[in-house]
């Protein structure tokens, strides 16, 4: 079947997105969902994202919107008699004024994700790093949750006792409302180390050893249905596959993974595929499976031609009236407007509109070369870490300075920089640690060490993980530009100039806003509205600042100080000492200290608040 691209007749009459202040999201051509016997709609990576986008059009919808879109899409369903999932896979926290501005964190965000209705849910890595924060999914997501909350290699433990317990069931077996296909669904977490001691993360192999898990698989459903915060391209997802085709060769297998923070299909087999929904609630995610059979009793699967259809909603209110078929009379559910008020409410507490300053130009993260003019890692290296990052004691010792990019999490744009921008950008609560007094011969060779990797760093310190996710387990369809003078038409992210998807060539058609242009392994029709493409580049694991070095003499020569204080993000801390063991330097981890307890989050505040105007 060929998709049908539609432009929406009335372009002028646009809706406005629910939180006050969100721009109003630009008319698109756009692209049908195609539906199938089951269906999913899916979320992941929303780090507290549950306000939608006040700063891009394209993604401005809301929680709200959300719980109203899902709601008449049930609706949709049970009309043609199909099935319909709702699926979040994690990692619902950190990134977000709405969840880390409040004390405690999430004061507004738990309940406000309670309110949508989900099918199967799991856990990101984002709510294992601090142990309250463990605790809090622990005691109120999961309850709430309880029926579809799925944690196939994920433990707690119990404060009171120091007792093990599965943080919630390890799989669930359930029955599909209309047309009844049996389903089994399990929730795994990618082999995550940096998890705090009130958790247990069991390898993914370690865990499919384990008996519930070979019950699961002889279980003879309908389909396998895999959740996970896992990207489709790690290794975890390709082991579970795997284990599970070889005890049933022709039951559908369905992936639902995240993490990477992309846009992404692949497909494994036949029967066999997985979708990724972005990052930041930017996305919503479709799935549909057609040509399912049901087997009979516990028989064993049997060869069926399956189809596997996806698509990449853009979240904004001219999408969403478009997949319903309502207005912005229609569309609104009682439930849905009142999501939105209690976001709206939860933001007027939290003042997360206060201006800190106003940001003179757009900085990118990877839509910009690095270093340049326009590259948030270029600002942040040569603006504000040299004169934020500050030790009394240690103010004249020359200094390098080092932070990870994966530190980073969202782009700047020109105008109002808010309280809740900070968080945007750098939500994490590292601390900076340094080692004094190290040779510069020594320290001057980490940074290399660092974003080059090798044999150095061995098994979970793999130096990929200090970089942005998007770089951690790429698509093989995700080309990134190396630097400003690469030939950049080669590289736009996902698709280049002669993909498919070329702007509509009709008189009236708008201009094409720029956006996602998604190739993945089903093609390059995946995303709902078509846009014009983004050129995407590829950044360095970590960035360096030189602090207090000796200026240059009269000749412009310019010396190297004898020793240095290395000073880094304690992210970083487990890459540091073998990085300087490697480089010559006999360090280890007493070598630590603590030099200054403000967070990047906290530097970046501060410089904003000092260099730009409040005058926007």
């Amino acid at each position: 079947m060929i998709t049908r691209i539609i432009l929406l007749a009335s372009l002028a009459a646009v809706a406005r997105a629910s939180q006050p202040g969100a721009p109003a999201p630009v008319a698109a051509p756009m692209r049908e969902l195609e539906w199938g016997q089951i269906n999913f709609i899916h979320t992941t990576d929303i780090h507290g994202w549950f306000g939608g986008h006040l700063q891009e059009p394209q993604y401005s919808a809301d929680w709200g919107d959300y719980i109203s879109f899902t709601e008449h899409m049930r609706k949709k369903a049970d009309e043609k008699g199909v099935d319909l999932l709702v699926i979040d896979t994690g990692d619902r926290i950190e990134g977000n004024g709405l969840y880390d501005a409040s004390s405690p964190k999430g004061k507004y965000t738990y309940d406000i994700l309670a309110h949508q209705s989900l099918d199967v849910v799991c856990t990101g890595n984002h709510e294992l790093y601090q142990e309250d924060s463990v605790d809090r999914e622990h005691n109120t997501t999961v309850p709430k949750f309880k029926h579809s909350y799925v944690a196939s290699n994920l433990d707690y433990i119990e404060p009171e006792t120091g007792n093990q317990i599965p943080q919630a069931q390890r799989y669930i077996k359930f029955t599909t409302k209309n047309l009844g296909y049996n389903v089994v669904a399990l929730g795994f977490l990618f082999d995550f180390d940096r998890n705090a001691n009130n958790s247990v993360v069991t390898p993914v192999e370690e865990a499919m050893k384990q008996e519930w898990f070979q019950t699961a698989i002889q279980e003879k459903p309908d389909l396998f249905l895999v959740v996970g915060h896992v990207g489709l391209r790690m290794k975890e997802f390709e082991q579970i596959f795997k284990v599970i085709r070889d005890r049933n060769w022709y039951t559908p297998i369905a992936f639902l993974g995240g993490h990477a923070h992309v846009r992404d299909a692949r497909k494994f087999d036949d029967n066999a595929f997985a979708l990724a929904s972005g990052r930041y609630f930017e996305t919503i995610g479709w799935m549909s499976i057609d040509g399912i059979k049901k087997k009979a009793g516990n028989g064993p699967s049997t060869e069926a031609t399956v189809t596997f259809k996806r698509r990449y909603i853009d979240n904004n209110l001219y999408g969403l009236h478009y997949h319903t078929g309502l207005n912005e009379t229609t569309f609104p559910t009682e439930h849905g407007r009142n999501v939105t008020a209690l976001i709206a409410e939860g933001r007027k507490a939290l003042k997360l509109d206060d201006t800190f300053g106003c940001a003179p130009q757009d900085l990118w993260m990877s839509r910009a070369p690095y270093p340049s003019n326009s590259s948030i890692f270029s600002w942040l290296e040569t603006q504000v870490l040299p004169n934020s990052i500050s030790n009394p004691e240690r103010k004249d010792v020359p200094t390098l300075a080092i932070v990870n990019t994966g530190a980073i999490r969202f782009d700047i744009f020109k105008g109002a920089f808010t309280k809740d921008s900070t968080y945007l950008i750098s939500p994490f609560i590292s601390k900076f640690n340094y080692i004094a007094d190290v040779p510069y011969a020594v320290a001057s060779k980490v940074l290399q060490l660092l974003n080059k990797g090798g044999p150095v760093f061995e098994g979970a310190l793999n130096a990929k993980y200090l970089t942005i996710p998007e770089q951690m387990a790429p698509s093989p369809f995700y080309a990134l530009a190396e630097a400003a003078e690469d030939d950049v038409d080669d590289f736009a992210t996902f698709t280049n100039d002669g993909a498919a998807q070329k702007p509509l060539n009709g008189a009236d058609d708008p201009e094409l806003i720029g956006g996602y242009t998604t190739r993945d392994d089903l093609g390059d029709d995946g995303d709902d509205a078509v846009h014009s493409p983004i050129k995407f580049y590829a950044v360095p694991n970590c960035i360096q600042t030189k602090i207090s070095f000796p200026a240059p003499g009269d000749g412009g020569q310019t010396q190297d100080p004898e020793k240095v204080d290395l000073v880094f993000v304690d992210y970083v801390q487990p890459w540091i000492i073998p990085a300087l063991q490697f480089s010559g330097g006999d360090y280890g981890t007493d070598d630590i200290k603590v030099y200054t307890n403000s967070t990047l989050t906290d530097l970046i505040a501060g410089w904003v608040q000092e260099n730009w105007s409040n005058d926007c």
